[in-house]
């Protein structure tokens, strides 16, 4: 039995994946308003306020009535047996189902559920799950992930910024706020501003070749910059760059100067690269439009998850190769279907800054 309401979700559902799930998979959830107070739950299936809807109420196999207005009880307190409590979140439209696992370092879900729950047709549907971990090394906190499709990458910049904002809300912080954060990419540091966007520090951009990894010819700096690569018969000139995740950014191809990535058919074009010989390891690939040195427009075909409407990983590599190929200053707006990014490359520490909005999209158990 699966029970369903409420707000219309206000960005497209990306998927491209068609995934066979046994008939048992049943999974309760109530979509809310990101404006909303947190709700309580009444029973172990699902449980939410709705705005400005005091007496709403749920029926299907059983009735459900939202709770009273003001109750103290916090959804994500409990703590049933066979139940997953989760808050669904987004990034400019990439979402996440974030799990708070700060009682241990093993994930409360196996991959393979995690792929059941991101499907968008028999789950709740998102482009990975993220674990909030205790952390390790002296930081804060350890991030893990899992894709939709199973995989585990070694970071996420808008799943970071979703990050931070669950952790405000798991810990009750508001305004300002800091955290030191292990990740497979190793140390990521957010940072809530004043205004809710979160701004993080991604670290250095990785540009050697056999680090990012790519069998692509590198430069005598041992970065690929503008290098030609073959996919499906085009000859696209591409630059690779690692944010502690593998990225291919190509502007251009050798018969097209600059791209218009609306025409582009990511579903088509978009696996190839991924699973191009050259990427070991695979690789998120940006396609990129410049409409001034200082503002870009990408699309993103996704390691393990696929077309999505942002990256924030993809958008800081987007701008290191923008500089390296002479295309953008060091500072840029980057658009996506989902909305914008700030990217800054600081020349004085070599960090990349990534800055923009998470938000909450509802709360939501299932059963395991």
């Amino acid at each position: 039995m699966a029970i369903a309401a409420a707000s219309t979700l206000p960005f497209a559902a990306v998927n491209h994946r068609s995934l066979s799930y046994p008939s048992h998979l049943s999974l309760n959830f109530l979509r809310v308003s990101s404006s909303i107070q947190k709700p309580n739950i009444l029973n172990s299936n699902i449980l939410s306020s709705v705005p400005n809807k005091p007496n709403f109420r749920i029926f299907s196999a059983m009735s459900v009535e939202a709770p009273e207005k003001g109750s103290s009880t916090s959804f994500l307190d409990h703590k049933e047996s066979g139940i997953l409590h989760f808050v669904k979140y987004h990034g400019l439209g990439n979402d996440f189902i974030l799990v708070d696992n700060r009682d241990t370092m093993e994930p409360k879900i196996t991959s393979e559920q995690a792929v059941k729950l991101c499907d968008r047709n028999f789950g709740v549907g998102a482009d990975g799950v993220i674990f909030i971990m205790p952390g390790i090394n002296g930081t804060d906190y350890t991030m893990r992930i899992f894709n939709s499709d199973g995989s585990e990458p070694e970071m996420c910049g808008n799943g970071v910024r979703c990050f931070a904002r669950f952790i405000a809300e798991l810990e009750n912080l508001n305004g300002k706020q800091s955290f030191t954060v292990h990740t497979g990419a190793g140390l990521i540091v957010p940072e809530i501003q004043e205004d809710g966007k979160v701004r993080v520090d991604m670290g250095e951009p990785i540009l050697n070749a056999s680090e990012v990894p790519t069998k692509l010819p590198p430069n005598e700096n041992q970065s690929v910059v503008k290098e030609r690569l073959d996919v499906d018969g085009v000859s696209w000139n591409v630059t690779c760059v690692s944010m502690g995740n593998p990225h291919c950014v190509t502007f251009s191809t050798e018969a097209i100067k600059h791209l218009r990535v609306d025409e582009l058919n990511l579903a088509q074009i978009g696996p190839k690269f991924e699973h191009n010989e050259m990427f070991p390891a695979r690789t998120n690939t940006e396609f990129v439009q410049v409409f001034s040195p200082n503002h870009l427009k990408m699309r993103v075909w996704e390691r393990g998850a696929g077309a999505t409407l942002a990256c924030g990983t993809g958008a800081c590599a987007v701008v290191v190769a923008a500089v390296l190929e002479g295309r953008a200053g060091r500072s840029c707006r980057v658009d996506f279907l989902g909305g914008p990014l700030d990217i800054e490359w600081r020349e004085d520490d070599n960090h990349v800054y990534m800055t923009g909005p998470a938000e909450v999209v509802f709360y939501g158990s299932a059963p395991l």
